[in-house]
């Protein structure tokens, strides 16, 4: 029970600090990447849904891109997706110059797309990124989803393009997509979105997870990857059940990014719960409930 696909294992999301006003706070951010480095995940995620990129200027996205990269030497990914093209060129660009391993880039949103429109997107990307570049699949927030078979063309079409993070809160969707490009690619890396799916994801032949919430417990996901790395399906069984009760971090709150900011913050203490998502903060009963569940 080993994958030698580049890219597989254990990524975290990472959160974007901020201070109290909602401004970027990279000393928070800087603490933050040094804890998951040390806790010996693969690959850190930058400026990924709960890193909150969709409320951040394309100044202020520049700025972290080069700002984090020096942060850690693990594997760094940068999320430049946009619905300006020319942005997320720029970024990536940027991403270059500074040395990130890959970039991550999700389909048009606003606009509805059809599976003839977001081929050709792709292609368009793929002809224009000279390095890795993932897709990221989040149908519930772009209103279109790369089916599996759409994604084997674009592995067929380029070597360059590593993998995807299929954010489908149903798993026979990454399933049919780890099978699909594993016919035309053995190095593709098709990652779960949800948690809770790591396991379930290895177990189909998957690559990993990119998980929200290693921003709290990486160690929790980096203990699974060694039983699976040691066959240990006694500790893998254990594990499931525990990332399962951890998923209440999603549940608790109208707001999953305040909440898991929430917990760092209490449990850390090297930043604050601010997001830039509105109405999300947590009552005193909430705070309670996340204090108990995640033994703060």
């Amino acid at each position: 029970m080993t994958s030698t696909t580049p890219f597989s294992g254990v990524w975290c999301p990472s959160i974007t600090p901020m201070d109290s006003e909602g401004k970027v706070d990279v000393d928070g951010l800087r603490q933050h990447i040094a804890r998951l480095t040390a806790a010996k995940i693969d690959v850190i995620l930058l400026m990924g849904s709960i890193g909150e990129f969709a409320s951040l200027s394309l100044e202020e996205r520049i700025m972290l891109i080069r700002e984090a990269r020096a942060m850690s030497p693990l594997p760094m990914v940068a999320n430049v997706s946009s619905t300006c093209f020319n942005d997320i060129l720029w970024m990536v660009d940027e991403a270059w110059r500074v040395g990130y391993d890959a970039v991550m880039v999700l389909p048009p949103y606003y606009y509805g797309q059809t599976s003839a429109q977001l081929l050709s997107y792709f292609r368009a990307l793929g002809n224009a990124i000279s390095g890795k570049w993932f897709a990221y699949n989040f149908p519930a927030r772009t209103g279109c989803d790369l089916t599996p078979e759409l994604v084997a063309t674009l592995a067929a079409e380029f070597p360059d393009f590593a993998g995807i993070k299929d954010t489908v809160d149903c798993q026979s969707h990454t399933r049919s997509m780890i099978q699909a490009t594993a016919r035309v690619r053995d190095d593709f890396a098709v990652l779960s979105g949800y948690d809770e799916y790591y396991i379930p994801n290895l177990l189909a032949g998957g690559a990993g997870v990119i998980s929200g919430l290693n921003n709290v417990m990486p160690e929790l996901f980096v203990e699974a990857r060694e039983a699976w790395r040691q066959n240990d399906l006694a500790t893998l069984q254990k594990l499931q059940q525990e990332i399962g009760k951890f998923m209440a971090i999603y549940a608790i709150g109208d707001d999953f990014v305040t909440t898991i900011k929430t917990v760092v913050s209490r449990k850390f203490g090297y930043c604050t719960p601010t997001a830039r998502n509105f109405g999300g903060t947590l009552s005193d009963d909430q705070c309670k409930i996340v204090d108990t569940v995640f033994g703060i």
